[in-house]
């Protein structure tokens, strides 16, 4: 416990350093004259300001993020990981720590651009062409052992150096002249813009001047109050680079020609004050500082995934977390970020790898911005941080992000996601239990599903015409030992409702049955897990089914509509429980709802023998829902392979008219039953439609019929019996006519 103040000992100044010299780095060295030359200035500043609508408000959402919770070691894969989940971050994590890694290659290759001179005197004297691996792997294993050896205590110290060396250098170009013998006028050319359709091209070798920005917070296990330093810090250095960025592109405009700029990389040293030895000198500080910020940012990164057994070996763990007694360094992940960069530095070359580092920065990004947008957007209470955003800004960030990403290199772009995902895929695979994706946009669906509840009640109210559709809720108390009332609630709320489950619990509200309630709940949701399943599933504590009914028809749906259906199950072979649900039917009714009632058979359900539909004509009202459910019912796919019957029962001598309407309604409601399917029967004087029903139906998988509540409450239980020769029944009562068409 007492080693923490030792090793958080770092304020404000080491964040914005770091920011600073990755910002100014190899490319506003080596690579701003070409932007210039190419596309002009205002064509290289619009390259600017595109390139911070991403930074701009990753800078103000990793600040954001940064002074809600306590930031820890891993800079932004902690501040990612613990708004988006270990999962999640562990996957961008790793992107970022590869960015990181490679990115030190990037810098000390760019580093021996500073000895051009010593090639060219090589070349020229000795015939000799000496490679680039002659300075910078020696270079790289001098910067590793003194990591390693000194720590991040002397790598700060460093930084100091050669930030100053960065700031006398551009000093001294801004009070240069154009050289000798230049076209330059020394005024900025009127309408000094070009090339643009080279504008994404000159983007992508451009970009990783603007990867910088975040570098500083790496350092946030060093800080000593990272909730203040990295906002300081972090805004402070992306304002300097934007200033600087403008100063130099517009000082090089003036200060030479386009095709000056074009034919020499080092343009700069021709216009600064004694350039020939100063730029070289700059452009070895910049990239030495770049290159030194990153070396100690990715080991840290590297770290905080250990330390949160990101990896599947938990002795890979706890050998990468390690860290040094006396001073807190990451040695083991430091000596891994520098086996990555010295193997990339003795390949030579990473312009290809560059644009893959840029996609890993650009997601990195992205990803800060997106996290930023959903937390603003989701309001959730745990969300209050000191320094806030705008969600307009960290929305165009994560838009402009994705954007960049496709035009400056579509294949690469598609790597990097490919790549994350399979990263994601694998950590998920491993870390089943940690918190994935699932938990993303927990507070901003709840908070669009709140906002359209309300805004659904408020347009329902003012519609005088409302489109039907089945909000079911059923309860009962035998979910373990018959799921026919669940499978009816899917398939009802599949494509086109929404159906409420509640299993009741007898008894009064207490912290036993409270506690019972949760087991069974928990029971019921892995029961009931499948891709196929659409319904809300709950519990309900009463003592009696009559006051579960009152409970539950008072509430409306977790969907936010009015629930308009009550679904009743029993047993068809021993309804035991058929007189309780007869007896609140009454009750049902005085509430205006649809009526199910399920005669659940012992007999298996095929669905290919399909669907059998016995409507009355008579009966407007039963016949339409009866139509209509069959349809939603014949939806989902355990009935893919069924089919719709209609039966429909008229008087003597009304079949050939009673044919044509049910016909016309079904063309016109444009549902999936043919003509074939459908008969005509009448019923005479004394003939039993039970009978036919038994007689026609027997080996359908569901029958449905209707019924009338009046006839239920006078004939009671025998009004339901008597379908011996058929499966499961489903009774139908419609408290009004449907609209099919």
């Amino acid at each position: 416990m007492e080693a923490l103040p030792a090793k958080r000992r770092f304020g404000t100044a080491p964040v914005y350093f770091t920011a600073v010299s990755t910002i100014l780095g190899a490319i506003l060295f080596l690579r701003f004259g070409f932007a210039v030359g190419t596309l002009g200035f205002w064509g290289t500043l619009l390259i600017i300001v595109m390139g911070h609508a991403v930074t701009i408000p990753t800078a103000l959402a990793i600040s954001e993020l940064a002074t809600n919770k306590r930031v820890e070691g891993g800079g932004e894969y902690f501040i990612i990981s613990r708004s988006f989940g270990l999962n999640t971050g562990a996957t961008i994590g790793t992107a970022l720590f590869l960015s990181q890694a490679i990115s030190v290659a990037f810098y000390i290759i760019a580093f021996t651009e500073a000895f051009q001179f010593f090639f060219e005197f090589a070349a020229q004297r000795f015939s000799v062409a000496i490679p680039r691996q002659v300075i910078s792997l020696p270079v790289t294993v001098v910067l590793g052992a003194m990591i390693l050896r000194k720590g991040s205590n002397t790598g700060v110290k460093m930084l100091y150096a050669v930030v100053a060396i960065l700031f006398i250098t551009l000093l001294l170009f801004f009070l240069g002249k154009p050289a000798d013998g230049s076209l330059a006028t020394g005024q900025l050319p009127v309408r000094d813009i070009r090339n643009m359709s080279d504008f994404f091209i000159v983007f992508a070798i451009v970009f990783p001047a603007f990867t910088g920005m975040t570098a500083g917070v790496g350092l946030s296990g060093d800080l000593r109050n990272p909730a203040r330093s990295i906002p300081r810090g972090t805004i402070l250095a992306t304002l300097t680079g934007i200033v600087i960025y403008i100063f130099v592109i517009w000082k090089l405009a003036i200060s030479a020609s386009p095709e000056e700029m074009l034919a020499d990389q080092l343009i700069m040293g021709k216009i600064a004050l004694g350039g020939a030895v100063i730029v070289p000198l700059g452009l070895a500080a910049s990239t030495l500082s770049s290159a030194l910020g990153s070396v100690l940012v990715a080991p840290r990164t590297l770290q905080a995934l250990a330390n949160d057994a990101s990896f599947p070996s938990m002795r890979l763990n706890r050998w990468l977390a390690a860290a040094r007694s006396n001073d807190g360094e990451p040695v083991n992940a430091t000596l891994v970020t520098l086996i990555i960069a010295f193997i990339f530095v003795a390949l030579g070359n990473v312009n290809a790898v560059a644009e893959i580092i840029s996609m890993f920065f650009l997601v990195t990004y992205g990803s800060l911005c997106l996290i930023s947008f959903l937390n603003h957007f989701g309001s959730s209470p745990s969300y209050r941080p000191s320094f806030r955003s705008r969600w307009y800004l960290s929305l165009t960030g994560f838009l402009v992000a994705v954007i960049v990403m496709f035009r400056i290199n579509t294949l690469y772009a598609l790597t990097a996601v490919i790549l994350i995902v399979l990263i994601y895929l694998y950590i998920q695979h491993y870390h089943k239990n940690r918190t994935g994706l699932e938990s993303l946009f927990a507070n901003t669906l709840f908070q669009i599903n709140r906002n359209l509840q309300v805004y659904l009640q408020k347009s329902e109210s003012k519609r005088k015409q409302k489109e039907w559709r089945p909000g079911v809720i059923c309860i009962s108390k035998d979910s373990f030992r018959r799921e026919r009332a669940f499978r009816l609630l899917n398939w009802i709320s599949y494509s086109y409702g929404f159906g409420t489950y509640l299993h009741r619990i007898d008894g009064y509200y207490s912290r036993a049955t409270s506690k019972q309630a949760a087991e069974e709940l928990e029971k019921l949701i892995e029961l009931y897990e499948t891709s196929h399943n659409h319904v809300y599933v709950d519990t309900i504590i009463s003592p009696s089914y009559t006051s579960a009914i009152v409970q539950a028809i008072q509430v409306p749906g977790i969907s936010g509509m009015e629930n308009n259906m009550v679904v009743f199950e029993y047993d068809k072979e021993n309804p035991e429980n058929l007189g309780e649900i007869i007896e609140n039917i009454r009750l049902i009714k005085a509430g205006n709802f649809d009526i199910c009632l399920l005669a659940s058979a012992s007999k298996e359900m095929i669905y290919r023998q399909g669907i059998h539909v016995w409507i009355d004509f008579n009966e407007p009202e039963n016949a339409s829902l009866l139509i209509l459910l069959s349809f939603i019912i014949s939806g989902h796919p355990d009935w893919k392979k069924s089919f719709i019957k209609v039966f429909c029962t008229c008087k003597p001598g009304q079949s050939a008219d009673t044919l044509r309407e049910l016909s016309e309604l079904i063309t016109s409601g444009r549902l999936p039953i043919t003509e074939t399917n459908i008969e005509i029967i009448e019923v005479m004087h004394g003939n039993s439609v039970k009978s036919l029903i038994n007689e026609r139906s027997g080996s359908a998988a569901l029958v449905m019929t209707g019924f009338r509540p009046e006839t239920l409450k006078h004939n009671g239980e025998t009004m339901l019996g008597g379908y011996d020769q058929a499966g499961t029944v489903l009774f139908v009562n419609s408290q009004y006519q449907k609209e099919i068409v």
